[in-house]
Formats: C-alpha cells, structure tokens, sequence
C-alpha cells in the first residue's frame, strides 16, 4: 500500500525522469538500495560545478554489479518552471516535478538543507538518513567501492596511531572508555589561536582535577612546519600531519569549519560538536561532558541548534524569578517529550534578555519580538524561515502541548521570517 512507503510519504506518488514521463516513487523501494537526493540549482556556480562530476559519478557506478541498487531525485531549487527544465536535461536521473514545491520545501527542512547543492543519501527501503554529506562520498570514493555509504563506527574510522607530546604512539582503541574530544583546529585560523589558549587552560584544569577524558588535535594546517609550531602549544595527542583519517573525520562529524570542538561519550558517539560554546560557557568543566539536558538556557553556544532545529523558546526579562518561573513551566513538559518517540523534532529554551549573551537579544529582533512583550514564547523554525509566537501572556503546560500537537500535525500557524 503507497500509505506505507515511506518513499511515497517523502516525495509523494510520482517523480519524473527526463522524458517528463511519470515514475512510480513506489517503484524505487529496494531492499538493500540507496535513494539520492540532490539539491541544486542552475543558478548556483558551485552547482553547475559539482553537477558534471556528479553525472558521471552516476553514469559509472550504474555500470557496476550496484548499480541497480542507486537512484538519485533531483530537489530543485530553481526560479522557474524553464531554468529547472534547462538544468534538469544536464541530469542522467529521475526529478520532483518542479510545482511540488511544497514537497521540495518539507525536504529542505527534514534534511536540513542550508545551502546548494546538497546530496543526501537514504536508505531506499526505509527512507532514513545514511548520510548528508552525499558530495563528500562521491568526492572520496568516485568507483563506489564503499557502497552503501552506511557511516562506520567512530573507533572503526579512528582506527590506527595516535601521537602523544613526546613522540611515542598509543593505539586509538585504547582511548576507549573514556570520553573523548576532537579538536579540529589550524594554525592559519585566527579563531583557532584565538580559542587554543583557553581550550589548553580547561584541558589542564579538568586534568588536575582527575576527570578521565582525552583530546586528540586533528589538524587543517597545510604544512608540517606550521603543524608542528601549533601542536607546540598543546599538551594532548594529535593525529600525525597529514594523516588520511583527517577527511574521514571531518565527513563522519560534518565539520564545516574550524575551530571545532566535537566531544564524544565512552564509546564514540557523539555529545556534542558545541565543544568550543560549552568550553566558553563553562570553562571550569563542572558539567562535563555536556549531555544534553531537556531544557537549555538560550546562550551563544546554542546558535547552531537555533539554526538548524525547531525550537520552542521562552523568552523573559532576565529576572531570576521570571526565569525559574519559565522553567518551572516548560521543563516538566520538555521531560516528557524527550521521552516520546518524537523527541527529536523540537528542541527547547528559556531565554533571558538583556543578559551576558548576545543570542537572545539577537533573536528576539530577529524575530520582531519588543522586550516590552516579554515574557513570551515562541516557537522558532529558522530553517523554514518561519515563527508562531504564542499570544497568551500566561503559559500553562497545556498551552504548550497544545502549540507541541499542532506542531507535530503541521496545523500550527506560522508567520514568515522573511
């Protein structure tokens, strides 16, 4: 039944390929297969650049004993039914009609995309996410040998010599047990020399203070002269200069730029890659290693959830009581969601304006929220550039799973962003 294909509930029934002949999403179901979703526009320079790579990427692993088990839909962000008609006749795959935008927008959303082009790979027979760093795949492994790109276990990837200050090498594995952090950082990077002081400060004080845990440099640096003046600085491992595991890293954890700092529990999954926001907010360690909670305070080191995920966000005036009488509200209930097998899909905040930290401030003008309103909550998806403030001065636990329900039912009436 199509209700039951989880293909069908991403693109709906039909898809096209370059005749414009109609295609069955249903059809493209298959055990052990890989669906590609490739966001891309004609107007976009880097798109027109990676989409011949990507043809013939295409064109090749079909040649293979695979090459059955790939199929790749176009997402189009183009302007115009003409220019995704010029674009898509460059393309040797199938493609959402152009006037699904609906059905384009929603996978923006559910994939996260913040810019073209982006590739993303599903398992075609459950629809789940394999990986959204697709361009990288076809960058590190253009014959498909690694098919079906299915990420390997962090210590599998890490696998191999790890460098300690005085030369000597201890074998990744050992670090197991423990929790871990990664520092993908480079001398060339203001920001980087920026933060390395105060990242040495905390790492000395969490050692002194007998915290069990490890850090491991993982650099960008382009030579090994600069590798080894800024690993000079530094009192943990490191990967040795050059080391193939670096890009492995980087894909596995989707760093998109340096500093970053990725913590990881006992057995390498990740905590968090926030490691340089939890580090400034909280430099003496006391809630190391910064396990999610339910309900956060908004602070600068949450820009990159607010970013990229639903949020819902109780804003106040910063008072300590209007602050422990949001939380008192919202975190029996974000407890409770957490818990629910949609506990994934919203994440949740109080936030304190006019405070040390410049995010709620700048979220509330963002968001064309006076300070004279507050307290306030809102519900912020920045991704679909979209808002719903709740007009209720008094926010009860049921107005909020009220506005959770409408949320999660896609009847919840939103605002543009835009």
């Amino acid at each position: 039944m199509a209700e039951s294909n989880p293909l069908v509930a991403l693109f709906g029934d039909k898809v096209q390929n370059k005749a414009k002949a109609e295609i069955d999403v249903s059809s493209l179901r298959k055990e052990g297969g890989v669906i590609g979703i490739y966001f891309s526009a004609h107007w976009c320079p880097p798109c027109r650049g990676f989409t011949p790579k990507l043809a013939k990427f295409y064109e090749d692993f079909k040649q293979t004993s695979n090459g059955d088990k790939l199929e790749m839909i176009f997402a189009s962000s183009d302007r115009d039914q003409s220019s995704f008609d010029e674009y898509f006749a460059e393309m040797p795959w199938l493609a959402l009609p152009y006037d699904k935008r609906d059905i384009k927008e929603k996978l923006s959303n559910k994939f996260k995309v913040q810019g073209n082009p982006t590739l993303v790979f599903l398992d075609s027979n459950t629809g789940d996410l394999i990986t959204a760093n697709g361009r990288s795949v076809v960058m590190e492994d253009p014959e498909g040998k690694e098919f079906p790109w299915i990420p390997k276990p962090f210590y599998e990837v890490f696998a191999g010599d790890i460098e300690k200050k005085d030369g000597s090498k201890v074998q990744a594995e050992t670090l197991k047990g423990k929790p871990l952090a990664l520092y993908f950082s480079a001398h060339w990077c203001g920001p980087c020399r920026g933060f390395t002081p105060s990242l040495v400060k905390f790492y000395n004080k969490m050692k002194e203070s007998g915290k069990e845990f490890e850090m491991v440099f993982v650099s960008s640096d382009r030579d090994e002269e600069s590798f080894k003046e800024y690993y000079g600085e530094m009192p943990w491992l490191t990967l040795p200069f050059g080391d193939a595991r670096k890009a492995k890293l980087s894909s596995l954890f989707e760093i998109s730029g340096i500093p970053t700092l990725v913590i990881l529990d006992e057995e390498g999954k990740m905590i968090t890659d926030n490691g340089r926001g939890k580090v400034t907010k909280d430099p003496e360690g006391k809630e190391f290693p910064w396990h999610p909670k339910p309900l956060e305070e908004l602070d600068d080191g949450n820009a990159s959830v607010i970013n990229e995920e639903p949020c819902l966000v109780y804003f106040t005036d910063g008072e300590d009581a209007e602050m422990e009488k949001a939380k008192k509200v919202l975190e029996p209930v974000a407890e409770e969601f957490k818990k629910s097998p949609d506990g994934s899909k919203l994440f949740f905040f109080v936030a304190a304006a006019a405070g040390d930290d410049e995010l709620p401030d700048n979220l509330l003008q963002f968001l064309k929220i006076d300070e004279d309103a507050l307290p306030v909550l809102a519900l912020v998806n920045i991704p679909s550039q979209k808002k719903h403030v709740v007009d209720k001065k008094d926010v009860t636990a049921e107005v909020i799973k009220d506005v959770i329900a409408k949320f999660l039912s896609e009847t919840l009436e939103f605002k543009n962003l835009r």
